[in-house]
């Protein structure tokens, strides 16, 4: 439970500045269509080119307002535990509907920005990196509680090798930005 409200109020901070960076720079943008952003770097890692897609306000806004609202909720949830509290089981499955929720809409991001759009955003890439750990443990959590459905020895696989978990997930992240800009990335060697 204690790794679990570290990752939480950590990786809340981490993504909240991450999304509130991102709305800084996407409003000057809007202000400035020659704005270069601070994460604009060379072709691929290249937050410009994203925050003008279609893909960068899904629901009629700036994503990042999204991530602005749940990682402040996650920050909140992982400093009340490290307080101590103790949260109802009703409280930890909205959570878990929550992180589910960002998870798959990261990674759609994520496929759109490797695979449609064709640059990296690092802020951004800092979001999909917290939201792993976030959902994941998240995700144990409540498995141990008993609040998700899977099999006791299951259950005990994955606490025990819940860093490798993580660790998996991240390694394919980085295969398929490997994959998706290999051309790239050959030119830099």
């Amino acid at each position: 439970m204690r790794a679990t409200a570290w990752v939480l109020a950590a990786g809340g901070v981490v993504g909240l500045l991450a999304a509130f960076v991102l709305t800084v720079e996407k409003i000057a943008l809007l202000r400035d269509t020659d704005y270069v952003p601070t994460c604009s770097l060379n072709p691929v890692l290249s937050c410009g080119s994203i925050m003008r897609t279609p893909q960068a306000e899904v629901f009629g806004f700036p994503n990042p307002l999204l991530g602005i609202a749940g990682f402040a909720v996650v920050t909140t949830v992982g400093v009340v535990l490290l307080a101590g509290v103790s949260l109802p089981g009703w409280f930890w499955l909205g959570l878990q509907a929550g992180t589910t929720l960002g998870v798959l809409f990261t990674h759609w991001l994520m496929v759109q920005s490797l695979y449609e759009i064709g640059a990296l955003c690092p802020y951004c890439m800092v979001v999909w990196a917290v939201m792993i750990p976030v959902f994941w443990y998240t995700t144990l959590h409540n498995l141990q509680q008993r609040r998700l459905p899977l099999p006791a020895g299951a259950v005990a696989l994955l606490s025990r090798y819940h860093g490798v978990v993580v660790t998996v997930w991240y390694l394919v992240v980085a295969l398929l930005v490997l994959e998706a800009f290999w051309t790239y990335w050959m030119t830099l060697l």
